[in-house]
């Protein structure tokens, strides 16, 4: 995508403009609430709201029962019960503590405007459009973010910051739980796993509070879910709606639907979830520029991630130059030189031309003699991907940290 039109995808041109020119991350970093939350709770599925600022709201229920379960020594003991319950149907293990399996059972109960219709839409969606949906919400916002200085920080100094392999094998779970028709229903496990997750983002809350490495306040709070959730979400829409890639309203909306859902599983409360994508666009423009920024963790990590893609496509002759264009071209310049992505003068052009043609290829709206060599390198190495962090995510189990990133 073009350099500006990629800065629209990602942030505000103004504020981006401002974060550059003043070289610091994320103003979000205040110490105490600045009181400007301008999101109007009209545009969520709740419609209306209670006013709070998401910076500083965490997760009220969770967050004390966790603390608790630590206090009482039965994490373990608890991740020992649970790593078999796989499915939404399926009942609690015997032996559980009550109080966490009071929380479970409320907590894996879909929201009230849930609308099996449009889930349905939203999983039809994935099926068609999976590899652009890899492209986007997994490997662009596996880069986006190490360039949010709280995300980055909390991956690398809670326990999967040092296998990062296995963290973000844990982390594409959700994407592989949310693909199938029956995701939110009996025999899927998209419930169990968005549970799994509400846990261990509480125990994470817990834990990084008493790490020596952990700057500024509780960690994973209302807004950090919603930044993470807008380069899932409002990120891929853009991508996809700028690439050209046909979709129809009833396959946004179910696309959407799914998302929020989603969301409303992991905890974020209904005031703060946008019901449109306009809604959504113009919440991504209030908290994605304040909460980006650069960080040596961020770069450190992003590293990692780019050495893992290299590694996956290296035996089709795809190398770490290209993967570094790809990188530096899903997240634009500002975002790539944050995480220290290294400019490629040979791919950076290629990469830029190449990927937009092979979409509109495979979207029916050019023909084959328009779409260059390269592009189909792109092809196989996306391919890869999707294949490997799709059924990576089928291999897994998610489970409840017991401390944070060794030494």
């Amino acid at each position: 995508m073009a350099e500006l039109s990629r800065r629209e995808i990602l942030i505000s041109g103004t504020a981006l403009g401002a974060l550059g020119a003043l070289g610091v991350a994320s103003p979000a970093r205040a110490d105490s609430p600045s009181g400007d939350w301008t999101w109007p709770a009209g545009g969520s599925v709740a419609g209306s709201g209670s006013g709070a600022d998401p910076r500083w709201v965490w997760d009220d229920v969770a967050d004390p029962l966790l603390a608790s379960l630590f206090d009482r020594g039965v994490i373990p003991e608890v991740n020992r019960l649970l790593y078999d319950w796989n499915h939404n149907d399926q009942p609690l293990p015997a032996g559980l503590p009550d109080d966490l399996r009071a929380f479970i059972e409320q907590a894996r109960q879909l929201p009230s405007w849930a609308d099996p219709a449009k889930l349905d839409a939203g999983s039809r969606f994935h099926t068609l459009k999976g590899n652009y949906i890899v492209v986007l919400a997994i490997v662009g916002a596996g880069m986006l973010a190490t360039a949010i200085p709280k995300e980055a920080r909390a991956v690398y100094y809670s326990a999967g910051g040092a296998d990062l392999k296995d963290r973000v094998a844990k982390t594409n779970i959700l994407a592989y739980a949310i693909r199938p028709r029956n995701a939110w229903t009996a025999g899927g496990t998209a419930v169990v796993e968005a549970v799994k997750t509400r846990l261990v983002h509480a125990a994470v809350r817990h834990l990084l509070k008493s790490s020596p490495h952990w700057p500024g306040p509780v960690p994973i709070s209302q807004e950090d879910m919603l930044v993470t959730w807008h380069t899932l979400a409002t990120y891929s829409m853009r991508g996809m709606r700028e690439w050209r890639v046909r979709i129809s309203s009833a396959e946004a909306a179910g696309y959407l639907h799914g998302l929020q859902v989603m969301g409303h599983m992991l905890g974020i409360r209904d005031e703060f979830m946008p019901a449109t994508w306009d809604s959504a666009y113009a919440q991504s423009d209030i908290v994605l520029p304040r909460n980006m920024g650069p960080t040596t963790e961020g770069v450190e990590l992003n590293a990692t991630l780019r050495g893992m893609l290299a590694e996956l496509t290296s035996p089709g002759g795809i190398d770490r130059h290209l993967v570094n264009a790809f990188a530096r071209y899903l997240t634009g310049d500002q975002a790539a030189d944050w995480n220290g992505i290294p400019r490629e003068p040979l791919w950076d052009p290629v990469v830029r031309t190449a990927w937009p043609l092979l979409v509109q290829f495979r979207e029916g709206l050019i023909g084959l003699p328009l779409v260059p060599a390269a592009a189909w390198l792109l092809d196989e190495a996306v391919k890869t991907w999707t294949t490997y962090y799709l059924t990576k995510g089928a291999q897994t189990k998610i489970v409840i940290p017991t401390g944070n990133r060794p030494g």
